[in-house]
């Protein structure tokens, strides 16, 4: 786990390999481009996720997926020019319904919050992060590993710079600041269901459009923070692109065109969970408030 000199300390925790490329990926590209140190951290293999590109439903992808997912992860984190760090539990799956799968074959929705929270801890004490990114209490989507992922990643905020906490997990380190990522905004896929009407093409959103109508509001009433890293969509790109098993390059992600979403909405979204610096909102910057360290 390198530092560059003078740069600030990026962590995202991440319940699968490919949320961290669909979820605030240009953000962590803009910083690590920067100079900033910055770490995604994984907490399940990804083993348990269905093929969801054709082109990669081929023999020998699904038995040999746990070594897959690594291979793609690791692909990833290069394009976006990060550090990685695998957790090391096991995909719960999308039970859906269905009973999670029991421990100790292995299932993280099921391992105890105080195991998890000490290998975190573990993490964040050797990197020393200054500012954590994770998802909200319902996890950005409800996933039984979203959730812990928000559970975990509370907890170790909490308790990473507590120095009578896991006393046998590094020296303390206290994190200044936590966000949540908020991707799934209604305005934006307004704005973008407004030019496929203007160029006279089939609006790819329109079923989104119909549950948010009847469903929900919008969560820019949550966003704080709005990071401007237009330029690095290209690399978010590469980095879904290197999840094959699950982003199709055919299909959704890849479905506005990338001037359209340069012109119409350069930014990424997050809401300031808490925060022991003083910073004044809205923001536009994670580390705001933050002096070099």
């Amino acid at each position: 786990m390198t530092e560059r000199a003078n740069g600030l300390r990026l962590m995202a925790v991440h319940a699968h390999p490919d949320d961290e490329s669909s979820k605030a990926a240009a953000t962590l590209a803009k910083y690590a481009a920067e100079g900033h140190d910055v770490m995604v951290v994984t907490l399940t293999g990804g083993e348990r996720g269905d093929i969801l590109n054709p082109a990669m439903d081929r023999p020998g992808v699904m038995e040999n997926i746990t070594q897959v997912r690594r291979d793609e992860m690791a692909a990833a984190a290069k394009a976006l020019g990060v550090q990685h760090h695998w957790l090391g539990f096991v995909d719960s799956g999308l039970p859906e319904g269905d009973p999670l799968p029991p421990l100790p074959e292995g299932c993280f929705a099921l391992v105890p919050l105080e195991e998890a929270n000490e290998r975190l801890v573990k993490v964040i004490r050797e990197f020393r992060p200054h500012v954590i990114i994770t998802y909200d209490e319902n996890g950005g989507y409800p996933h039984p590993d979203h959730i812990k992922c928000h559970e975990v990643s509370m907890a170790a905020w909490e308790s990473s710079g507590d120095p009578e906490a896991f006393p046998d997990a590094g020296e303390p380190w206290t994190p200044l600041k936590i966000y949540y990522t908020h991707g799934f905004i209604r305005d934006r896929i307004l704005a973008f269901s407004e030019e496929f009407e203007k160029a006279g093409q089939e609006n790819p959103f329109q079923e989104w459009l119909n549950k948010w109508r009847r469903n929900q509001g919008d969560m820019m009433g949550r966003v704080t923070t709005q990071v401007e890293c237009g330029d690095y969509f290209t690399q978010r790109d590469d980095a879904l692109r290197a999840h094959a098993t699950q982003i199709d390059p055919n299909g959704f992600f890849f479905a506005v065109p990338l001037e359209w979403q340069q012109r119409l909405w350069p930014t990424e979204e997050f809401e300031l969970a808490h925060t022991r610096v003083h910073t004044d909102l809205p923001e536009n910057d994670l580390f705001a408030g933050i002096e070099q360290q």
